[in-house]
């Protein structure tokens, strides 16, 4: 992982600190930068009293335009990592909920960023802005986007909108194209790639696991480790090396529930799993199989560290190391 070539005189805001990318990456940024230098901002009160009381917390609805520009003044982020959003599966539950706090909340973030100059933002993307119309194997950086989901549709506009801030105002906006998070420190928060992180908790709890996609529906996915990794390499590299101000495609593995189910069983050979494809089933067959990042790796050279065996392993291991405290 890059190191920032300094740490004097940043400041941080993490919007969204309490969702499953928002708590590792403020963890990280805190142990890069210090504790004290970098804000955690929720809609609601976080379960980890970590983010609370490791450094400075904030209570904050990212809707809520003159409350954000207040904390905002009051901090004076040098950087804004803004993670708030209603995921895929969710989303397609609440439409215009999800249409409004995904771009109204960006929107929100991007003018006062610009208002009040902070130097770099970043916003996350998703290969939900691809669709069914999109090559699936190796799906390029440039291609046909036509996303069928509400989240999709977002992140695919959010995209264009970042590039817009970047031309017209200057904004240091950057952004990756993440496949599916795992990670094994938060639970699945409402994703189609979600039950690759329940499943994990359901076979070290020595339970069967019930699986809401098909056997054999290939996804991209990344280890939070990489995903870490590759935002923080992103942030730190130099502007002038970055082609891409929309998104980055990023990859690191592809598998299939069935793949995954095999991963767990050498470790639990008895693991009982069973499918019931449901509503998210169309949303996935409507995205990547695979990732070209072909750009990324060129650009800022990334490169991830964890293929299916090695991230069972390590998923294994925390989570088993964290059952008895949670008994």
């Amino acid at each position: 992982m890059t190191t920032p070539a300094t740490t004097s005189g940043d400041t941080i805001l993490v919007i969204g600190a309490g969702g499953q990318l928002g708590l590792e990456l403020t963890q990280e940024l805190r142990r890069l930068y210090g504790a004290s230098n970098v804000v955690a901002a929720d809609v609601r009160q976080p379960k980890d009293a970590e983010l609370t009381e490791a450094g400075p917390f904030e209570l904050l609805d990212v809707l809520d335009q003159p409350r954000l520009t207040e904390v905002m003044r009051r901090y004076k982020p040098t950087q804004v990592y803004h993670l708030a959003a209603l995921l895929s599966a969710t989303a397609e539950q609440q439409p215009k909920f999800g249409w409004r706090l995904n771009m109204d909340g960006l929107f929100n973030v991007l003018d006062a960023s610009v208002d009040l100059g902070v130097r770099q933002v970043y916003w996350p993307s998703s290969i939900a802005v691809f669709g069914p119309d999109t090559p699936r194997e190796h799906t390029p950086q440039l291609t046909t986007m036509n996303p069928n989901t509400v989240y999709g549709i977002s992140k695919l506009a959010g995209e264009q909108w970042g590039e817009w801030y970047f031309r017209k105002h200057g904004l240091d906006i950057r952004s990756l194209r993440y496949p599916g998070l795992i990670g094994y420190k938060s639970l699945p928060g409402g994703g189609t790639t979600d039950y690759a992180v329940d499943i994990y908790h359901k076979a070290v709890a020595g339970e069967a696991f019930e699986c809401f996609l098909k056997e054999d529906t290939y996804l991209p996915m990344m280890y939070m480790p990489d995903a870490l990794k590759a935002t923080l390499d992103l942030m730190h590299a130099p502007a002038d090396q970055l082609t891409v101000r929309s998104s980055y495609n990023l990859g690191a593995m592809s598998f299939s529930p069935a793949e995954i189910v095999a991963s767990i069983r050498r470790h639990y050979p008895d693991f009982q799993v069973s499918y019931r494809p449901d509503q998210r089933q169309a949303i996935a067959d409507s995205w990547p199989a695979s990732i070209d990042d072909t750009q990324a790796r060129r650009d800022w050279n990334w490169q991830p560290d964890f293929d299916l065996d090695k991230m069972t392993d390590d998923m294994l291991l925390h989570l088993k190391q964290m059952q008895p405290a949670a008994l």
